[in-house]
């Protein structure tokens, strides 16, 4: 029985192969492609028996349709329709920053509602990074008033923030 399929397949093979690949390449513009599709095409009609029971002539339409819905089958699927092969990388994404220019500029106008002395240390230690040692030499002011400014300075700062709708 086995001998008599493999002879059936041959028989297939040898009548319809080139006209198969000719199509499936026609389909697909890839010869690897055109010849993966033709062997998957012959390795179903080798496991229907009935179609291999007919003689070769007589399965033609159903090897081209076999044929033609494996080129559909391979372009719908899940790695073909992902892959894209570029010649530059994309752009990389660039955050959005909206929200922190508009939080800056709440900060901003919060820090122009304090007093002079409370903004001028606030600025040095949060912004400028000065320790309160370095604020009290360059303001010429001791070190416990920096500390006492920077205190009440936040708090008014806080305050300020919070009448412009900053809950946290």
């Amino acid at each position: 029985m086995r001998g008599r399929r493999a002879q059936a397949l041959r028989d297939v093979h040898d009548h319809h192969a080139a006209s198969l690949w000719r199509f499936a390449m026609s389909l697909t513009g890839d010869a690897a492609e055109a010849d993966d599709v033709v062997q998957e095409a012959l390795l179903r009609a080798w496991k229907t028996p009935k179609i291999l029971a007919e003689p070769p002539e007589e399965i033609r339409g159903w090897l081209f349709t076999v044929t033609r819905n494996l080129v559909i089958d391979r372009t719908r699927s899940a790695p073909r329709r992902r892959e894209a092969t570029v010649d530059e990388l994309p752009d990389r994404p660039v955050a959005d920053r909206v929200d922190d220019v508009l939080d800056s500029m709440m900060i901003h106008e919060a820090l122009a509602t304090l007093s002079e002395s409370h903004r001028t240390v606030i600025i040095g230690a949060y912004y400028q990074a000065q320790t309160v040692a370095d604020l009290a030499a360059r303001l010429g002011i001791a070190e416990g008033t920096v500390k006492s400014r920077l205190h009440y300075g936040m708090h008014a700062l806080r305050l300020a923030l919070k009448e412009r709708g900053v809950s946290r």
